[in-house]
């Protein structure tokens, strides 16, 4: 049988989705080194300017995860559409996303401004608060064209399409260093602008990659049978009410995800500079790993939503759990790379011998961690590959909100009005031992959750074979 779990058969759905996920992976870490790239060279300007780019970036990461979430929806549609061999579909359903692109992107831009009131509550220098609202200002500019820039991102990786991605994501990457460089520190006669001379470069970056992406659908031959922009096309409501309903639940999802790390970052921060330190380093090298089970999971969507679009539940189940399990297997490898290299990953982070101390510490907890996050962020997309989003938000919500920030702050605060707390608060040590419980019943949540929606599918399948038969 093909879709067996035979050796044979996981092995080219494995090298299938490699080929999809790696390029995908690349662009995801060029994505991540734009991030890096803001903080280290403004730390090189001043320590006020790396203060306000790290509060101005605070709430764009957050609201651009959010948008990059509810534009998922389309990869799921598209990618069901190649499946039932429908390509005649799909330039409609691309123009439609781009009209919700539009509003998605408006919303988020007037969000992100109103966000910098929050600004006046955090008891900052006067000069700190205005470049750090300046700073969100500018670079909400790009909130729009991201949003966009997502659309035809899951267009392109759901007709299998990801080198595109992953080249115009290190464009993005080579230009935003380029421009940070001539804007921060004034070279070439230009302004010297500090910090909103990084937001000036990701606003710009993202118009780019934009066009980019348009350009290259443009001449690509892979793009003629499913060109989107052949004639003009008005919003249609029920089409991009359908998409939202879709990606709604996937944004809430990340900002509850991200808002969660977000909470406990600022919890942990009361305890002083050594647990924040080596908290955000645990955090960090963990992101940087995350990002392959990411691009497996993000190829899953791709992967299973053409094999329900072609009406095949048994590839569907069959591709899903070779998924699960792929993306698992590089979590033990990882787990296994944290242990071993734990004191060396610190001391690449720090020289400080009482962070290095406790991030070692932590680094076990993330070794922990990579098994939960990889299992659950692989079986939330299998499942969002049946187009079904909120589900895996319910229990994402569940895992993260109702159990491993209270559990985190129970363990780490340790409140003596709380029955049963701690004698002492365990910090930042407490918090991650609820992050790595609350992703394990995400992980468990979902892992079940998918096998009754495979298992209900294949079913389904048989019962409407019979019935044909």
């Amino acid at each position: 049988m093909p879709h067996a779990f035979t050796l044979p058969n996981l092995r080219r759905e494995t090298a299938a989705l490699w080929r999809l996920a790696w390029p995908m992976l690349i662009g995801q870490l060029a994505t991540v080194g734009m991030g890096v790239a803001d903080v280290a060279m403004t730390g090189h300007a001043s320590a006020d300017e790396l203060g306000a780019v790290s509060l101005g970036a605070s709430i764009w990461s957050i609201i651009l995860v959010t948008v990059s979430g509810t534009m998922m929806a389309i990869n799921s549609v598209v990618a069901h559409d190649v499946g039932a061999g429908e390509l005649g579909r799909i330039p409609h359903a691309v123009r439609q996303s781009l009209w919700k692109a539009l509003g998605v992107g408006v919303a988020a831009m007037l969000l992100a401004n109103l966000a910098t009131l929050l600004f006046d509550h955090l008891y900052l220098t006067p000069y700190v608060q205005r470049q750090a609202e300046l700073f969100v200002h500018v670079i909400s500019i790009g909130l729009p064209p991201f949003a966009a820039y997502r659309a035809l991102y899951g267009y392109s990786t759901s007709i299998n399409e990801t080198k595109p991605v992953m080249l115009i994501a290190l464009l993005g990457l080579a230009f935003n260093v380029l421009v940070n460089w001539l804007l921060i520190f004034g070279h070439w006669g230009l302004p010297k602008l500090g910090g909103v001379g990084c937001a000036v470069a990701t606003g710009l970056c993202m118009w780019l990659m934009l066009a980019a992406m348009l350009g290259w659908m443009r001449v690509a031959p892979a793009y003629r049978a499913t060109y989107p922009f052949t004639h003009w096309e008005w919003p249609h409501w029920p089409e991009i009410r359908s998409m939202l309903r879709l990606g709604l639940p996937i944004g809430v999802t990340y900002f509850a995800e991200v808002s969660a790390f977000g909470a406990v970052s600022l919890l942990i921060a009361r305890y002083g500079v050594v647990q924040i330190s080596a908290h955000q380093i645990a955090l960090n090298f963990s992101s940087l790993v995350f990002m392959v089970p990411l691009s497996f999971g993000i190829a899953l969507i791709t992967r299973v939503g053409q094999a329900v679009g072609e009406g095949n539940p048994v590839r569907a189940r069959f591709v899903a759990w070779t998924g699960v399990w792929m993306s698992l297997a590089f979590a033990v490898l990882s787990a296994l790379f944290i242990v071993v290299f734990r004191q060396q990953i610190a001391e690449a982070y720090t020289s400080d011998p009482a962070v290095q101390a406790l991030c070692v510490q932590l680094l076990l907890f993330a070794a922990l961690f990579q098994l939960s996050d990889a299992t659950q962020v692989a079986t939330s997309c299998a499942i969002r590959g049946y187009k079904v989003t909120r589900q895996p938000m319910q229990i994402q919500l569940l895992a993260f909100w109702g159990f491993a920030l209270p559990l985190g702050c129970w363990l780490g605060l340790a409140p003596q009005w709380l029955p049963w707390a701690p004698a002492q608060p365990m910090a930042a040590a407490g918090f991650w031992i609820g992050l790595v419980l609350g992703l394990t019943v995400a992980a468990v949540l979902l892992s079940w959750a998918l096998q009754r929606l495979s298992l209900a599918r294949v079913a389904e399948g048989q019962v409407a074979e019979t019935r044909a038969g």
